[in-house]
């Protein structure tokens, strides 16, 4: 691989993974570019972060596709050929909300990352913090944590790159495990692409 890898980053909200890989960046603690910034709502910020820093920044909305009857397969190509166009060595998913299909992975093999806010083989999908939170509050579990995995098309199910443990209190509220987590994730996703990058 290149000595600095191209990353397009995908998105759908605040992006705060992504300014913890912007700041990694400008620190030099992690070598490699931005190349894109993309995500499916126009008003996620982390579409700011991105254009604030001169970061190419796209909105590719799944919207326009349903309404004309197009199918998630043509979305997920034209997706791939905007994602293309900037030639990236790695794409990371961080915070995006869309399952994708081999019409996209397929362009990309082996180089799609997702950072999911849970251990392998818990509480895949959508709000698994506050899953793991209640799951803990019932006695099921007594930590939760987060995981970088190469992606598949099935839900949060794609081969392990990196793990990271979370400890779970019994005075923590929901918002204080979301941000113990949180934190996780940056340090993990950074550290997951600097050993994905130099290892390939």
């Amino acid at each position: 691989m290149t000595e600095e890898p191209r990353l397009v980053v995908l998105i759908s909200g605040d992006g705060s993974n992504l300014q913890a890989i912007i700041d990694a960046v400008r620190a030099g603690k992690l070598a490699a570019q931005i190349v894109a910034v993309i995500s499916n709502r126009r008003a996620a910020f982390g579409l700011t972060r991105a254009q604030q820093i001169g970061i190419p920044t796209h909105h590719f909305p799944l919207k326009p596709y349903r309404d004309e009857g197009r199918s998630r397969q043509a979305y997920d190509a034209h997706l791939a050929d905007l994602v293309a166009a900037y030639a990236p060595d790695l794409v990371v998913l961080a915070g995006w909300m869309h399952l994708l299909s081999p019409a996209f992975l397929d362009r990309f093999p082996g180089r799609v990352f997702n950072l999911h806010p849970a251990l392998p083989g818990q509480f895949a999908g959508v709000h698994a913090i506050q899953r793991a939170y209640e799951a803990f509050q019932r006695g099921e579990i007594d930590h939760t944590g987060v995981m970088v995995h190469r992606v598949i098309p099935e839900m949060d199910a794609g081969p392990v790159v990196a793990t990271a443990e979370a400890p779970i209190y019994p005075e923590d509220t929901l918002a204080d495990l979301e941000a113990r987590v949180h934190a996780t994730e940056h340090r993990l996703l950074v550290e997951a692409i600097r050993d994905v990058t130099s290892n390939e």
